[in-house]
């Protein structure tokens, strides 16, 4: 079957749109899904796909297969739950050769300890019937063990930048055998202050390399990265950034106070049996567990909380929890946002609403996965609304506003950083300096004045009968 005309490149390879317009009939085009039987993917790649599950590249998939391919250096822009992960893994995994040395050739580097852990399973589904080694490495657990595994030898390494370092310069790890490099969610990193670690890695791998970065949004700082180490880089772009995804329905929820929001989440998960994987992301650590007291005696053992205090273990294992369906919910920050990727993810509820319009878009990415439909609902008090006039004004679009339910519990109670706090005006008074006449410091009286001047005898004497007294005469 033929392709319409300018669906090819230059070299006359057919070039696919996600929905490639293929047939006519009676008048009419006709629309079907690309399927990854059209890539350039080996056997092995295409049969653990297939065990997966996976018929159709998503968009970010398809756009970049073959632009990666062709071994240009390439910037993805996607936003969260656009398939990225396998959009880089895909081609990666397609050029990779085996190598005696089993010196690391495909170096993936991410912000986070969840985000290696993913990204190294991702890896692992791919490879099924490939023979081929995928390391994980990141920060805040014994370096000894991670050490030891990488010296072993392997293929593909993920890791996090403070880890990798470490583990290059103590001569663990050599990276000389480098021909992919993936920097994948490198605005957060950046975000996270990983500026310096980046650049000392960068500094230390082979010139000739592929490199592949991939970002949710594109700042100034992501620019001058690209800038300093990329050599003339193709850019990819899944949809705008911040352009909403039409498979998240949004929805407002303006509310008075932090009670009251506490009273609308009970309110909405007790009433909604459908919301039943949630994510509800929160500013700050001390918010995130404040939240968890508040509720989880009304849902005891279903909810879990994650931040960045808590140890890895607790970490991963309510991940886990979450996964398999033992939590209903659970109550995360932004900077854990970034290395969950949990599919079929219901609900995800903005409890504060974030500073920073980008934070927003990662946040509700993580519901609306995979072409399947998802909700987002932000509880909006009156000092927050500013935020959202962010947010709408990135995303160029106005989230409907819901009423609150008529029978919900209006609080009154505040919040220690809810009550208003009565400022007093400052004065300042000036104390005058010593001399100025102050009365504080009186003038010595005269005896009391202490000069130092030397007083000869004859003086003395003198003054005290009114005549010179002498010695008297010395005996001959």
């Amino acid at each position: 079957m033929s392709h319409p005309d300018g669906y090819r490149d230059k070299c006359g390879t057919p070039m696919y749109s996600c929905q490639l317009i293929i047939g006519y009939l009676r008048g009419n085009f006709i629309a079907i899904h690309m399927t990854f039987d059209e890539l350039n993917l080996s056997s092995p790649l295409l049969k653990a796909l297939d065990d997966l599950g996976y018929k159709h590249p998503t968009t970010i998939q398809e756009k970049i297969f073959s632009v990666i391919m062709s071994g240009r250096d390439v910037i993805g822009i996607a936003q969260t739950g656009t398939g990225k992960t396998f959009a880089y893994l895909l081609p990666c995994l397609r050029q990779w050769k085996y190598a005696k040395d089993r010196a690391p050739q495909i170096l993936i580097i991410v912000p986070t300890r969840e985000l290696v852990k993913q990204v190294e399973e991702e890896v692992k589904k791919l490879s099924t019937y490939m023979t081929l080694e995928v390391v994980g490495v990141y920060g805040g657990v014994n370096m000894k063990p991670q050490t030891l595994r990488v010296e072993e030898g392997l293929d593909v390494l993920v890791a996090t930048p403070g880890r990798l370092l470490d583990l290059a310069l103590n001569g663990s790890l050599k990276l000389k055998q480098i021909k992919k490099l993936v920097i994948d969610e490198v605005d957060e990193m950046l975000n996270l202050g990983f500026r310096t670690q980046l650049k000392n890695i960068l500094d230390m791998l082979p010139p000739q390399r592929q490199n592949l970065m991939f970002s949710a949004t594109m700042t100034d700082d992501v620019e001058l990265l690209i800038n300093d180490y990329f050599k003339g880089p193709v850019t990819v772009e899944a949809a705008p950034t911040g352009t909403p995804l039409d498979n998240i329905n949004q929805r407002v929820y303006y509310v008075p106070n932090f009670n009251t929001k506490v009273n609308l989440l009970t309110y909405l998960l007790n009433h909604q049996e459908e919301m039943n994987r949630v994510l509800v992301f929160v500013a700050t650590k001390q918010l995130a567990d404040q939240l968890f007291d508040e509720i989880e005696p009304h849902f005891p053992g279903v909810v879990g909380v994650i931040h960045s205090n808590k140890s890895q273990n607790h970490r991963f294992n309510t991940v886990d929890q979450f996964q398999q369906g033992n939590y209903r919910f659970i109550i995360a920050t932004d900077v854990i946002a970034r290395g969950i990727d949990i599919a079929d993810v219901s609900h995800v509820i903005n409890f504060d609403t974030p500073e920073v319009p980008e934070a927003y878009m990662h946040r509700i990415g993580r519901t609306g996965r995979a072409d399947k439909t998802g909700i987002s609902m932000a509880f909006v008090t009156e000092k927050e609304k500013e935020s959202l006039e962010r947010i709408e004004a990135l995303m160029n679009y106005n989230v409907p506003v819901v009423p609150l339910p008529a029978d919900l519990e209006i609080s009154s109670v505040l919040t220690e950083d809810e009550i208003p706090k009565v400022r007093m005006k400052e004065v300042l008074i000036q104390l005058p300096k010593r001399g100025e006449g102050n009365p504080a410091f009186h003038e010595k009286s005269a005896k009391n004045k202490k000069v130092n001047v030397k007083v000869k005898h004859s003086d003395k004497m003198m003054k005290k009968y009114g005549k010179p007294i002498t010695r008297g005469q010395k005996k001959k």
